[in-house]
């Protein structure tokens, strides 16, 4: 029985509703990994916010249900990729690394979340600091999943990986690394079990996908997307 439960083809994006240790095998190697895999820390958490500046708040128990099975070894999920950029990596067992990546999110003593999170990365690099506060990374955007990061944050997570054109998230979420991907005109692999946050994924790409296409150039477009774009003209 394959492991892919579901599978959809959004322009150079590749999404797959599966369990992403049982669906790698069939994945191969790609460019690099760049994921925020389950910390196991959901019944830590304690609301997303400070006092009453915090204008986005989470159900604790989402927050237990999303975080509840932590991966064991996420080796196999470096070894994946020729790079890799793994969110929340201090908290596994993984090799020492020059390059981490830090979130400063510019938050004072009150909030109830980390003022700044780590990822792991393979590269051969100094430290490099992301500035933006989770105030800021709200006007941005509309939260659909409890850890769901800035899109600009990820954008500036592939800028260290410049040459890298296949980008596999197997903890996909809700579906950002895809859209900084299009943004970027990289092809994308996401791998998601939850099918909650696999339809979210779902739609973000598409609309993302859907407004890339409208900024190319025609020639450049897809011809499926060509056809449509010239129907919404005709209109």
């Amino acid at each position: 029985m394959s492991p892919i439960i579901r599978e959809v083809t959004i322009g150079p994006c590749r999404l797959i509703q599966g369990d992403c240790m049982e669906v790698l095998p069939l994945i191969g190697k790609v460019d690099a990994v760049v994921t925020d895999p389950p910390y196991g820390l959901g019944e830590k958490w304690s609301g997303g916010g400070g006092s009453k500046r915090s204008s986005w708040r989470f159900d604790p128990s989402e927050a237990k249900e999303w975080d509840s099975a932590v991966v064991a070894d996420l080796l196999p999920i470096v070894a994946a990729g020729r790079k890799a950029i793994i969110w929340g990596g201090h908290l596994y067992p993984l090799p020492p690394s020059r390059g981490w990546l830090l979130w400063d999110k510019k938050q004072s003593g009150d909030w109830t979340t980390g003022h700044a999170e780590l990822a792991w990365t393979n590269l051969d690099q100094p430290v490099r600091a992301f500035r933006m506060s989770q105030v800021e990374a709200h006007t941005n955007m509309h939260k659909e999943h409890p850890t769901q990061k800035p899109t600009p944050l990820i954008k500036w997570c592939l800028s260290f990986i410049q040459d890298a054109k296949t980008i596999l998230d197997p903890f996909m979420g809700s579906g950002t690394t895809g859209v900084a991907c299009i943004q970027t005109g990289r092809r994308f692999i996401g791998i998601e079990k939850e099918p909650k946050y696999f339809d979210i994924a779902v739609k973000r790409i598409q609309r993302a996908w859907d407004l890339k296409c409208s900024e190319l150039p025609f020639e450049q477009v897809e011809p499926q997307k060509q056809t449509e774009l010239f129907e919404e003209e005709v209109k």
